[in-house]
C-alpha cells in the first residue's frame, strides 16, 4: 500500500510562560506485565478505575483489534485512547512508518506493521485524532503539565535513570567512560510532573514498581529525541482543548 505522507517541515516551539515552579500529576501506578506493553500500561496510568477494570477484561480484544499484536507504535495508541475518550495530541517529526528505520534491528517488525501505520495516520483526522509535525523544547513540556495534565513520551530506554535512586546511572556512567555508544531500545514512560527549581521532569517508568523518578531536563530531551524515536509524544488534556 502507498499513501501520500505529509512532507511538512518540523519546527522547534518554544513556549515562555510563566508557570509554577512545581507541579506533579498524581497517578495509580501500573508495572508493565510483558517486555512489549510499556505504551499500554501508560494508558493504564491515565485512566479511572472503571475504565482501567474494561481495559484489563478485554486486554487481549484490545490488541487484537488494534492489530499490533506485541508490536505497538505511539498511533495504534492514540487510537485506545480515542477509543477511552481521552482527549489527546500526537506530535512527531515523521508523519507515517519511518522508511529510515527498516532494517534496523529495533525495528524487527517493520514490513509487517507498515501498512497498519500508515493506514492509521491517513485516517487519524477522520477519526478526531490530530497528529502534529513537528519538534518540541523542554520548556514546551513544562508548559503542558502545568496547564492541561500528563504527557507521554516515547524514549531510548538506555538513556533513562533516576537521579533520586541513581536506576541505571552506573551502567550509563560506565558505558560513557568506555566510550561505549547506548543501544536503543524504545520505550514509553509518562512524564508526571516538573521540579524547576532543580531543572528535572518528574516521570513514570511501566517498567518500575511504583515510584515517580527525578530526571534533568536536557537528559529526558536525550533520551526522546535518540534515533529511532522520532520524537513521538502523547500530550494528554485534562481540560477540554
Amino acid at each position: 500500500m502507498s499513501i501520500n505522507i505529509d512532507k511538512k517541515k518540523s519546527s522547534t516551539i518554544l513556549l515562555p510562560e510563566t508557570i509554577p515552579a512545581f507541579v506533579e500529576h498524581p497517578l495509580v501506578h501500573f508495572r508493565q506485565r510483558y517486555d512489549w506493553d510499556c505504551g499500554l500500561s501508560c494508558i493504564l496510568m491515565l485512566l479511572g478505575r472503571n475504565e482501567r477494570r474494561t481495559f484489563l477484561a478485554d486486554f487481549k480484544n484490545i490488541c487484537n483489534d488494534g492489530g499490533f499484536g506485541e508490536s505497538t507504535w505511539t498511533i495504534d495508541l492514540c487510537y485506545i485512547l480515542k477509543d477511552f475518550g481521552l482527549k489527546h495530541r500526537y506530535f512527531t517529526t515523521t508523519f507515517g512508518a519511518n522508511q529510515s528505520h527498516l532494517g534496523k534491528e529495533y525495528y524487527k517488525c517493520f514490513n509487517a506493521d507498515e501498512t497498519r501505520v500508515n493506514e492509521k495516520f491517513a485516517n487519524a483526522s477522520s477519526c478526531g485524532i490530530p497528529i502534529e509535525i513537528m519538534s518540541v523544547s523542554h520548556q514546551f513540556l513544562q508548559e503542558h503539565l502545568a496547564n492541561h495534565g500528563n504527557i507521554i513520551l516515547l524514549t531510548n530506554a538506555s538513556l533513562l535513570y533516576c537521579d533520586l535512586c541513581k536506576s541505571n546511572k552506573l551502567s550509563m556512567e560506565l558505558r560513557s567512560c568506555l566510550g561505549l555508544k547506548p543501544t536503543y531500545m524504545g520505550h514509553y514512560i509518562i512524564l508526571c510532573g516538573y521540579d524547576q527549581r532543580i531543572q528535572k521532569f518528574l516521570y513514570r517508568n511501566p517498567a518500575f514498581k511504583d515510584k515517580v523518578c527525578f530526571m534533568s531536563f536536557d537528559s529526558i530531551d536525550k533520551a526522546r529525541k535518540a534515533s529511532g524515536t522520532d520524537e513521538d509524544i502523547i500530550f494528554l488534556y485534562d481540560k477540554q482543548l
